[in-house]
């Protein structure tokens, strides 16, 4: 009987079926939320009333509020370090975890019908779409120039306080026009934006997501081509798929 052998895996790479390592305030942002979510849009009476609460908080900082102390995605968070995984610095990922979490619940305050937590919806696309929505590409740039400076403020926040409170105003604009965001994937921003050497990093991230959800135009006469406004150059950091549910 003849046997075909195995091809060795490269040097250096892991199986292709090994797990992928999602970071933990990512993680337990998302597990969090996802919970939530199902559970208001169900109309889960412990969902609803724990979703009212959360609101509440913000825009404020983990530990803050004493009605929010072992809620917020800091239960999550806990139980995703115990489960062993990369060091972190413990008070910065709370501070991230619990200002993510409390922004979905003002996101998702009155929305049963859609999800305002999305994996495929970074920061900087959602303010993108929202201009789109806004029809502020064309018809009113005012519209548009006034929500990317919002965008650009809370790039150029120096606490976590301002950049909680920049955010809670971009998410009441998100929030009435029901463009979702992904918020493991803010939360893990959060957390690395929180370590100032990374603070740059971030702040690229967040205007290359603005950059890459530009909308495509059409081709003028003559070009063989479409200005698509976009460096195509560009890509993004990290997969969509990093920051998924948490299920």
């Amino acid at each position: 009987m003849t046997t075909t052998a195995r091809r060795p895996e490269p040097e250096g790479k892991p199986p292709a079926s090994a797990p992928r390592t999602t970071r933990p305030a990512a993680l337990a942002a998302a597990r969090c939320v996802s919970r939530l979510q199902r559970g208001y849009r169900e109309n889960n009476s412990a969902a609803v009333g724990e979703v009212a609460r959360l609101r509440r908080g913000a825009g404020r900082t983990a530990h803050e509020v004493q009605d929010h102390w072992g809620v917020g995605g800091l239960e999550e968070l806990a139980a995703v370090l115990a489960e062993g995984g990369p060091s972190v610095r413990r008070e910065d990922a709370e501070e991230a975890v619990y200002l993510a979490v409390t922004l979905w619940a003002l996101h998702q305050q009155y929305v049963r019908d859609s999800n305002m937590h999305d994996t495929g919806s970074t920061l900087g696309g959602a303010v993108r779409a929202l201009i789109e929505k806004k029809g502020g590409t064309g018809s009113d740039e005012g519209t548009a120039d006034s929500l990317r400076k919002r965008l650009v403020r809370v790039g150029t926040a120096d606490s976590i306080g301002s950049v909680s409170l920049r955010l809670r105003e971009i998410v009441l604009l998100l929030r009435g026009e029901r463009v979702p965001l992904n918020y493991g994937r803010l939360a893990d921003q959060l957390y690395r934006w929180q370590k100032r050497s990374n603070r740059a990093a971030v702040r690229r991230e967040w205007g290359r997501e603005f950059h890459l959800a530009a909308p495509r135009r059409k081709a003028g006469p003559g070009t063989g081509r479409g200005d698509d406004t976009i460096d195509p150059y560009l890509s993004p950091d990290e997969p969509d798929d990093e920051y998924g549910s948490g299920e």
